[in-house]
């Protein structure tokens, strides 16, 4: 039998490009070659689809130099609907080379183009499989807003919170600034559909606000302006059933904070200090189970497809979520694969675990 190929996406437009070519090295490197033909493709920060190197050290996450897609002057040119799924690829020159039949999509993407349920519809139009959340799932959760409702319409608590658009921002500072106050500081300020800790900061009183706002306006132009929870910050990571069986749960982990006010951009990715990542999380029985229940309730909640994160905080009132995300980090060294590799599954079977998913025939 065929080795089913697989296209490895990665890149983006969105500011977490570097993030996601860096979770590429890491399954470039871990994808089990015995049982798939790998394609990498490479979309630029422009929006251009490239034929990329398959190369994991090109990719590498080192502190000194942010892995990127650059225009190489290739253009993949993707299966038209309906017809056969044949991967091709238009080099410099002009010419045309077949790359062969696809079978599957695997879409590590973060962000706004590619974690928000576009590059989902777009697989959806070309009737091509891909791995991971699908188009509601995917938007929902990109957005912060409206993620939080349908999570309190599922009876699921969390974190309160003000929405502010740069328009209201602008127009009605004084109410905003009264519904912050009403809130209560310090606060978490956020913006809706941005992932990695990118454009987060933390205002302790009214006199951080201006600033706060201003960076999270900087990557949206809609912000959510959270109570900050004192408690244990833990996760959990989800993988859809197989073949219609109920969601899957890992152990849980949990972000250990030391120096660092919260997990940023720094602590993530670039090895800062101040925060570590234990998985698993020291916790009993009952919290473990408590974690897992609500962890898969979330994930179904926004009918959650392929896998996610679900981070919570561990207070002394019980639980309370903070978001989802459904292309969580997924380098080695990311909290979702480590919950999975503590639960006893390695990254390589990870990997191909998630592709098989969206080999399966739909239900």
């Amino acid at each position: 039998m065929d080795q089913p190929a697989v296209v490895v996406l990665f890149g983006g437009r969105s500011s977490e490009h570097s993030i996601s070519s860096a979770t590429a090295g890491g399954v470039l490197h871990a994808i089990d070659r015995d049982r798939y033909r790998v394609i990498p493709v490479g979309l630029t920060r422009a929006g251009v689809f490239v034929l990329e190197d398959d190369d994991p050290d090109k990719f590498a996450l080192v502190a000194d130099r942010l892995p990127e897609v650059v225009d190489n002057g290739t253009r993949i040119v993707w299966p038209e609907p309906g017809a056969e799924r044949m991967l091709r690829v238009r080099r410099a020159d002009g010419t045309v080379d077949d790359l062969g039949v696809v079978d599957v999509v695997l879409p590590i993407l973060h962000g706004t183009h590619g974690e928000d349920g576009t590059i989902q519809g777009f697989f959806d139009t070309l009737e091509l499989p891909y791995a991971g959340g699908g188009v509601l799932d995917s938007a929902l959760c990109m957005d912060k807003h409206f993620m939080k409702i349908v999570l309190q319409a599922a009876g699921i608590p969390v974190s309160p919170w003000v929405t502010v658009t740069a328009e209201r921002w602008r127009d009605d500072e004084r109410g905003v600034r009264a519904d912050i106050e009403e809130l209560g500081y310090p606060a978490f300020v956020k913006p809706a559909r941005a992932g990695s800790s990118v454009g987060v900061s933390k205002a302790h009183t009214a006199d951080e606000l201006d600033d706060a706002l201003a960076m999270a306006f900087a990557e949206d132009r809609k912000v959510l302006v959270e109570t900050a929870i004192s408690g244990r910050e833990v996760e959990v990571a989800i993988l859809q059933g197989r073949e219609g069986g109920a969601s899957r749960a890992s152990l849980p982990g949990e972000i250990v904070l030391t120096t660092r006010e919260f997990y940023d951009f720094e602590g993530k990715y670039l090895g800062g200090d101040g925060a570590d990542v234990v998985c698993p999380a020291d916790l009993d029985a009952d919290q473990i189970a408590a974690i897992q229940d609500l962890g898969v309730r979330a994930f179904d909640a926004v009918e959650g497809r392929g896998l996610a994160r679900v981070d919570f905080f561990l207070t002394a009132d019980g639980l309370v979520v903070n978001e989802l995300n459904t292309m969580p980090g997924f380098t080695p060294i990311s909290m979702f694969p480590k919950c999975w590799i503590a639960s006893g599954m390695t990254y390589a079977e990870l990997i191909s675990e998630l592709i098989d998913m969206a080999l399966e025939p739909a239900a």
